[in-house]
């Protein structure tokens, strides 16, 4: 599975679409101009990074030497990254939207909504690291045990959800961290979605 940029993806949006109208690819200037790209190492830069990411194939020395690689993605997205999500204590949520990624679907369960990133470590001993991107599916019901965005008055976190009658609990993946015991009778908790994958980038 890969991730890719929005810019990435309209790069290798556009050497698709030239390949099919006029059976080869295009030169790095013709998707400098095609893009908007005011210099040409910005273009290859994004090139190199394509194919690091297997979407592409570069062959050196040669003015049209772009191979795109057949059904690298399928059943992509775009989805956006949302905001950063506290893996430590609960921080005020972002709601801006920082980019957007191409992303490869196939291997969830459940289809993401969106993509949150992670800041802090609360969450490290079941392997999710600041920096990482959490593919979120997008509801306001959890089962026990699942993993989940949870917004408490206006700030988000991820734990892991258990209830237990009227208490709910948002219990980290760090012995660093106490779990949060949450009265639903009178402490205000939200499920905004539960997490269905996670990607790191490259």
């Amino acid at each position: 599975m890969f991730i890719l940029t929005h810019r990435q993806s309209e790069i290798l949006d556009f050497i698709r679409d030239y390949l099919v109208e006029r059976g080869m690819p295009p030169t790095i200037e013709e998707i400098r101009e095609a893009i908007g790209v005011r210099s040409a190492n910005g273009i290859r830069d994004h090139l190199r990074a394509l194919e690091k990411k297997g979407a592409i194939e570069l062959v050196s020395g040669v003015s049209r030497g772009i191979r795109v690689v057949e059904n690298v993605v399928s059943e992509s997205r775009s989805l956006p990254i949302i905001g950063r999500v506290a893996a430590g204590s609960p921080i005020l949520a972002e709601p801006n939207v920082e980019d957007r990624c191409q992303l490869e679907t196939t291997l969830f369960n459940q289809q993401p909504d969106y993509l949150l990133r992670v800041v802090g470590t609360s969450m490290i001993d079941i392997g999710i690291i600041e920096g990482d991107l959490l593919a979120i599916h997008k509801t306001r019901e959890a089962r026990n045990g699942q993993i989940v965005i949870a917004r408490i008055d206006d700030e988000v976190t991820v734990k892991r959800f258990k209830r237990e009658g009227e208490k709910a609990y948002l219990i980290a993946e760090n012995p660093e961290f106490k779990p949060i015991e949450l009265d639903l009778r009178r402490d205000p908790l939200t499920i905004e979605g539960v997490v269905v994958g996670m990607v790191r980038e490259i």
